[in-house]
């Protein structure tokens, strides 16, 4: 993997450094977030390791940022804190995964190594449709009742899940293992996931699509399937 490291604490930036490169990953290295920014910008990597909290501009500035340029590098967060509100924030702005510290490198690689398959296998040519909705696969865009809303990597692989069974119910885990394969993260992550996708594709219509089931997991319900 080619990745992009963003961490102002330099031993926290080393420990990861001495990791990846042992299985010979190319890591660059940026130390303040306006220069994870630009060096997002001017060169192709395979994911972004990405800290909240950085000089010049923080890490959620960085990821938003980098998405309305147009870049759609698969983003994990890292942050000491771990409240419902700070992964909310780093979901609500276009991040596809988030580790809190002190995290397990093993973790990390796996988690990033899953985002990396994942943005890989995403580009298959053709449509997915169930109702008003409509998801092209390879741009990943979603259109509903002639608005169109582009997916991050998580949000696409959830709906692409939900898509492909609507409107059958796709459990938990199997949401899970299309995100992180065997890591399967804190629970609170794809509680988290969902919210976003809720609240981008129904939010501003009447009818609501995406629907959890209790216990068991996720469904799309179209109007009239109800």
């Amino acid at each position: 993997m080619k990745l992009l490291l963003v961490e102002d604490h330099k031993d926290i930036a080393g420990v990861i450094f001495d990791y990846f490169e042992i299985k010979n990953d190319i890591l660059d290295y940026a130390s303040n977030g306006l220069q994870g920014y630009e060096l997002a910008k001017a060169e192709h990597y395979d994911a972004i390791i990405l800290d909240v909290m950085l000089p010049k501009m923080d890490g959620l500035s960085v990821c938003k940022s980098l998405r309305e340029a147009g870049i759609d590098t698969p983003i994990l967060m890292l942050t000491a804190r771990d409240t419902k509100d700070d992964i909310l924030s780093g979901f609500a702005h276009f991040a596809d995964d988030y580790l809190v510290k002190p995290f397990d490198l093993e973790i990390l690689d796996s988690r990033l190594q899953a985002l990396v398959r994942r943005r890989k296998g995403s580009v298959a040519n053709r449509t997915l449709t169930y109702g008003h909705l409509s998801l092209d696969m390879n741009t990943r865009v979603l259109q509903r009742e002639g608005s169109r809303y582009s997916l991050n990597p998580s949000q696409y692989t959830i709906l692409k899940c939900l898509l492909q069974k609507a409107p059958d119910v796709v459990s938990k885990e199997d949401v899970c293992d299309a995100l992180w394969g065997d890591e399967e993260p804190d629970s609170k992550v794809l509680r988290s996931h969902i919210y976003q996708l809720r609240s981008l594709i129904d939010r501003p219509f009447e009818h609501a699509y995406l629907r959890t089931v209790s216990k068991v997991g996720y469904r799309l319900v179209a109007e009239g399937d109800e």
